[in-house]
């Protein structure tokens, strides 16, 4: 149950403030000096901040490539407009 409220947590995070736990928790792990039980907790968190991040910025790939679909679309119609006004 406290795991499904921590990943309820993390959905909340912007990319940003996820980025910032990642490099956060790496640096920790990279840092040296933990026990077995600590550095496995935190390749975990690193690991939900990861992909928290991945699932971020794919959802705003897709939500840029199809504002630049819209936009091609558009512009192909103006196109259009302007070649049959001729």
């Amino acid at each position: 149950m406290k795991e499904k409220k921590n990943d309820n947590l993390n959905k909340n995070k912007s990319f940003e403030e996820a980025f910032k736990l990642l490099e956060g928790t790496v640096q920790k792990l990279e840092s040296g000096g933990l026990t077995l039980e600590e550095a496995t907790s935190l390749f975990e968190e690193s690991m939900k901040m990861s992909r928290l991040c991945n699932e971020l910025l794919s959802a705003t790939e897709i939500k840029v490539t199809k504002l630049k679909q819209a936009f091609d679309e558009q512009m192909r119609l103006i196109e259009d407009d302007e070649s049959s006004i001729e």
